[in-house]
């Protein structure tokens, strides 16, 4: 305690023998350091600077995310192909139609029965990231727009999500890289199974994680081999 007290007397000395200038240069830094780095906050201020650092953190990545999707929309090749495929199947690929949302559950992003594609700005991490979960999103569209989805239906859930998967780039090896997944023998199918799989469970029709498997080995073949609108796998 008297070492904590020697060194305040100390700090206490040094500054007041500042001039003017040096003291203000002093204050300067020490305000900018508690707005950066929450340096020598008390606990309700530190409570108060972290909740404005996430909000931040937020709007960032959401514009961010906002950026990337307008830009794919116009430039890349996959997103515009699937733009234009929803567009001739009477569904408007449009940014209004592509929120970017803070998602609680850990997705990239999700399609909704009303026709709603959302991208998760809070877990997507790079440009590559949000072009394929767009892409994903889309045949989800694609899907739902020609075929009629019922999502209660473990079998055309599973096969949506097979296509999605498939035909995104989902699978990629530098995406299964990213996840920690490296495979070679069969490794797209393997994948594509395994991520169908985990979304089939999400569905309230499911049972378990044994049922999941089961529905999307049974439409796998059919639903793989289906590439459309595409001439072959992305």
């Amino acid at each position: 305690m008297a070492a904590s007290n020697d060194n305040k007397k100390e700090y206490q000395r040094q500054y007041l023998a500042m001039d003017a200038k040096e003291r203000g240069l002093f204050d300067g830094w020490v305000h900018a350091a508690k707005g950066f780095i929450g340096l020598g906050l008390t606990a309700e201020e530190r409570k108060e600077w972290e909740l404005k650092q996430d909000l931040k953190k937020d709007l960032e990545d959401c514009k961010r995310c906002e950026k990337w999707r307008n830009k794919m929309l116009k430039t890349s090749p996959l997103v515009t192909f699937m733009a234009a495929q929803l567009k001739a199947s009477g569904y408007n690929a449009t940014a209004e139609n592509m929120p970017c949302v803070k998602c609680s559950e850990k997705r990239s992003g999700g399609y909704s029965q009303n026709g709603e594609i959302q991208l998760c700005y809070n877990n997507i991490f790079f440009k590559g990231h949000q072009e394929t979960t767009m892409a994903h999103e889309m045949i989800h569209a694609y899907d739902d727009a020609n075929f009629k989805i019922d999502w209660y239906n473990l079998e055309h859930h599973a096969c949506t999500e097979i296509r999605a998967a498939s035909l995104s780039g989902d699978c990629k090896w530098t995406q299964e890289f990213m996840r920690g997944n490296i495979g070679f023998l069969k490794h797209h199918q393997v994948c594509v199974k395994r991520r169908a799989a985990l979304s089939v469970r999400e569905n309230p029709s499911c049972k378990s994680d044994k049922h999941a498997e089961a529905v999307v080995n049974k439409v796998f073949q059919s639903c793989f081999t289906d590439t459309r609108p595409f001439d072959e796998i992305y």
